[in-house]
């Protein structure tokens, strides 16, 4: 139940601050309209560090099924324990999704574009190749993920500190990747608030683009995947 209560929260507020800045960037009549991609960016990677400080040491801060999967892979967790995390990351996710449409619901429908409201909730791929699109998902997440596992590699790292690598591991992959499909790296952010979109009353908001969901949902879990089994098999010293 504690595993539940942490993964939920968490995620809740992974998505509430991740979408959150932006339709604060993105949405008509909002303060910060224009900020841009950096900001963007920064605050997505401060959106995982700030959860993962509170609930790190109690389930470490998974708040992505794909990671939770790749990490019960390679038995950092239980198999037992899944169903519980999973369950935290969907819902939270869905949640976090709400609580950003209810706060900017002024800014919804001061927005006409249906691609610009779309994109507060749901990642998309700036040119349209699903191969390349899978494929953009598969490495971004394995580099997540190995980055995540090779954390343990640093001596003497103080168990705070590596919430700030972690920071600096989604800003990286943002910045060189972000642009070719929204780097979702994580099914519950993309499949859950894709669902709110769907389901919300938000003005004129149009498809929810659903051809697409299964790129950010399957190219996160091979990623992940991946991801463990080679760090595993390297010898390390």
């Amino acid at each position: 139940m504690v595993t539940f209560i942490a993964e939920f929260i968490g995620t809740m507020m992974l998505i509430l601050l991740g979408d959150g800045v932006v339709a604060n960037v993105t949405l008509n009549k909002s303060g910060m309209k224009g900020a841009g991609s950096i900001q963007i960016t920064l605050a997505w990677g401060l959106a995982v560090m700030v959860p993962a400080f509170i609930f790190g040491r109690t389930t470490g801060a998974h708040f992505n099924p794909a990671l939770t999967l790749a990490l019960a892979l390679d038995g950092s967790i239980g198999w037992n324990l899944v169903p519980f995390y999973l369950a935290g990351e969907l819902l939270g996710a869905f949640v976090g999704a709400c609580l950003v449409y209810v706060l900017f619901k002024d800014q919804f429908d001061a927005t006409s574009d249906q691609g610009t409201k779309l994109g507060v909730f749901c990642t998309g791929a700036s040119v349209s190749n699903p191969v390349l699109n899978l494929l953009s998902e598969i490495v971004a997440t394995f580099v997540l993920v190995f980055a995540i596992k090779g954390i343990g590699q640093v001596d003497g790292i103080a168990g705070g500190l590596s919430n700030f690598l972690v920071f600096g591991i989604i800003v990286s992959i943002g910045m060189s990747l972000g642009g070719l499909t929204g780097y979702a790296l994580n099914p519950a952010r993309d499949f859950c608030p894709r669902l709110a979109h769907a389901v919300l009353p938000i003005k004129d908001k149009g498809d929810s683009n659903w051809g697409y969901a299964w790129i950010p949902i399957v190219g996160p879990i091979i990623g992940g995947v991946i991801a463990v089994l080679l760090y595993g098999a390297i010898p390390w010293p």
